[in-house]
């Protein structure tokens, strides 16, 4: 009875342990579920949502122009060809200090793959002094191993070293090349205003160039010495074989094929991250766009109260930016699984095979039948050897393992080397003057287009026919068309000529082309067709609404962009800048500010007006023949506006003026008049009339706002009195 009470509550425990147990399956089967069920629903909504974006009406949304209209970006020939043009980048000479860091770098690699060997077969006499039970030899042994890993930790060291300086030279060289020609010919204005392909260039020009530095110098490190080390151990490992006379050709051959299947089905399983890296890029240019655009209008945003419109902008974008990372990391989840299953465990279990089957068959290591003490020494022979082999494998099967993973990080590099690469080729395109706009177009837009404009839009790209010729003295053109980088013809043809001396007017509606006169003027804007006759550029200043004021002194401001060496190679001294302050009314503030080289926030420090006073204050500085003035002193008052005008003129520079004050048009001789249909007149300008004329507007204006009022209000009386109108019957009888 006793013994049948006892196996029963043995069987109650097993059922307890076996419920444990199961219910431990359930939990973590739970859990695995929480986990991959956003990942499996976003793959499926994802997979639903290729056919293209549409918003809640269903209606098509078209996308942003960035890296989706392009091919993505893949290891392939392209690849190739533009990591070789980049190269030109990184080594523009034969003899470079980044070549000489290169050499210095392979250097040390190759000396860590000879101190791996060398410390792998000291392991295997280590093990075998402990085998043989010799304390004086296993302690000379590890005193020369500790010795040996002092110069083996200061290769390591300067392998990281070496690494962070190549990624760091390759960044500058990136770096200075690009800004060269970002800054060349206007490029970084052409680049926003007259090209569409490059969505941030911030971006491309700082995040992108690090990273792709960076990779490069990484992955050099990641494929030169895995190379180096599978080379040289797979010779070690033969010679040893072969010298103990074991057959090397079987664990070769199952090394190969390991090697050839893992390679396999890697690929097979391996994502496109080089498409997906070159788009988490993407995303997080425009992330910091959307803050840079915040910073930029922080205070219309203030006073609009528009905080919630842009934390929606903000959020949707950071959301893009997260779905985007959860997507590469759910991949690399799965992709790592079987990564490490495959290079762990499958060639771990095959490396004890490749050092098991030279062991046992090698004739070197048999034991001897004379005596017991040679017996233990093969025991000994056999425990070195499997250590040494046991170890060199482990660092052969590692560098094979990082050769395979490298497979990876070159995916990732494609989509870096496809931006860089991208972005050098938009700037040199640019900087010849050939651009393309990627414009999206509403259905809506289009229907809502008038008739008569519909033919002054140039679809396709934009050719430059026209010529731009450098002159001495005048302003002249001919046939010149005012054409927006969006193909938008706001006039076909025009022709006027500015003589020196000449002040010229230009007046029109909103949108009519006068600011855009400016930019063609300025060299901003190509001349697509007819022939354009202006001084150089260091003859004519262009001074807009709103002047940019610059990071500096105060002096800095009024200089710019000279520095302060240009500014005393033309014979400038800080009492002459003071003259110029005096005329244009704004010398107060180098007392109030503390000095010339008082270094402030001048956006900030200054009005409005203040701030255009500083701009023409530029214009008397430089001294142009010619000066482009868009609307520059809106914010200043009438007399002070009137005295700089009047000091421009006694200056000798010749005004071609935007602006809708009559106190400005005495000032002026010629006038060019838009109408804001393709239109224009130009004449001499004959200032009394001109005001008789806009008085009379003003006058006529002021008259006819009332009538409406007064028509509404007759309305009303002849409804309370019951009588109709006599203007209601001269109406009808009429």
């Amino acid at each position: 009875m006793a013994h049948m009470l006892h196996a029963a509550a043995r069987r109650v425990q097993w059922s307890r342990a076996g419920a444990a147990k199961k219910a431990a399956c359930l939990l973590a089967a739970a859990y695995g579920l929480k986990i991959l069920y956003p990942i499996i629903r976003g793959r499926v909504k994802r997979a639903s949502g290729r056919g293209g974006a549409h918003d809640e009406t269903g209606r098509a949304v078209p996308r942003r122009s960035g890296s989706r209209g392009r091919a993505a970006p893949a290891v392939d020939a392209e690849f190739f060809k533009q990591l070789l043009e980049l190269r030109k980048l990184f080594f523009p000479k034969l003899v470079s200090a980044e070549l000489g860091l290169l050499c210095l770098h392979s250097f040390a690699l190759v000396s860590r793959t000879f101190l791996s060997i060398y410390v792998a077969a000291l392991d295997g006499k280590i093990v075998k002094s402990i085998v043989e039970k010799k304390p004086r030899s296993f302690i000379f042994k590890l005193i020369k191993w500790l010795m040996i890993a002092i110069p083996a930790t200061f290769v390591n060291s300067t392998i990281r070293y070496l690494e962070c300086k190549l990624a760091l030279a390759f960044r500058t060289r990136l770096v200075d090349h690009a800004y060269e020609t970002y800054f060349a010919n206007q490029t970084y204005y052409k680049v926003i205003s007259m090209d569409g392909r490059l969505a941030n260039p911030d971006q491309s020009l700082t995040e992108d160039i690090m990273m792709f530095s960076q990779s490069v110098a990484h992955l050099y490190s990641n494929l030169t010495k895995p190379i180096l080390d599978v080379v040289l151990t797979s010779y070690t490992l033969i010679r040893t074989a072969r010298s103990r006379g074991a057959n090397p050709i079987g664990p070769t051959v199952l090394a190969g094929l390991v090697v050839y299947a893992t390679a396999r089905v890697l690929k097979a399983c391996s994502p496109k991250f080089g498409k997906l890296v070159a788009e988490e890029a993407h995303k997080k240019g425009y992330l910091r766009f959307i803050h840079s655009r915040i910073i930029a209008n922080v205070e219309e945003i203030a006073f609009y109260r528009g905080h919630k419109v842009e934390l929606k902008q903000l959020q949707k974008s950071y959301k893009d930016l997260t779905d985007q990372m959860n997507l590469i990391l759910s991949k690399r989840l799965w992709y790592i699984m079987i990564e490490q299953f495959l290079m762990k465990y499958v060639w771990s279990s095959c490396g004890m095979i490749m050092v098991a089957v030279p062991i046992i068959t090698a004739t070197g290591f048999a034991d001897g039948e004379l005596e017991d003490g040679q017996k233990q020494a093969m025991v000994s022979e056999r425990t070195e050897a499997f250590t040494t082999s046991r170890n060199l494998l482990i660092s052969g099967a590692d560098a094979i393992e990082r050769i395979m993973s490298s497979y990876k990080e070159v995916t990732e590099l494609a989509g870096y080397t496809a931006r860089v690469y991208n972005m050098f080729a938009v700037f040199d395109e640019v900087k010849r003057g050939i651009y393309k706009r990627t414009a999206v177009i509403q259905g809506s837009v289009n229907n809502s287009r008038s008739e008569d404009k519909a033919d002054l839009h140039i679809d396709g790209p934009l050719e430059i026919k026209g010529k731009v010729i450098d002159v001495d003295q005048g302003i002249i053109c001919e046939n010149v068309p005012i054409i927006t980088p969006n193909g938008d013809v706001v006039v076909s043809r025009l022709n006027f000529k500015v003589e020196e001396g000449m002040n010229l007017l230009i007046t029109g509606p909103n949108g009519c082309g006068k600011s855009s006169l400016f930019r063609i003027l300025s060299g901003l804007w190509p001349v697509y067709e007819g022939v354009l006759y202006k001084p150089p550029p260091q003859h004519m200043f262009y001074i807009p609404q709103r002047p940019y004021m610059s990071i500096g002194t105060l002096r800095d401001q009024v200089i710019y962009p000279d520095s302060v060496e240009d500014m005393h190679e033309k014979g400038y001294q800080d009492q002459d800048l003071e003259s110029i302050l005096h005329m244009v009314h704004l010398y107060h503030i180098v007392q109030r500010e503390g000095g010339w080289d008082a270094i402030m926030d001048w956006k900030d420090v200054l009005s409005g007006g203040e701030k255009q006073r500083m701009g023409m204050a530029r214009m008397f500085y430089h001294k142009p023949k010619y000066a482009l003035l868009d609307e520059c002193t809106s914010a200043v008052s009438i007399d002070v506006e009137g005295k700089i005008f009047q000091a421009a003129k006694a200056a000798g520079i010749s005004l071609l003026s935007i602006t809708h004050r009559p106190s400005l048009w005495k000032y002026h001789t010629h006038l060019l008049q838009f109408d804001g249909q393709g239109g224009w007149r130009f004449e001499q300008l004959d200032t009394a009339i001109r005001l008789s004329l806009s008085e009379e507007k003003q006058r006529l204006e002021s008259q006819l706002a009332g009538i409406p009022k007064m028509q509404q209000r007759l309305n009303e009386l002849c409804k309370i009195l019951g009588e109709d109108s006599v203007l209601k019957t001269m109406d009808k009888e009429e």
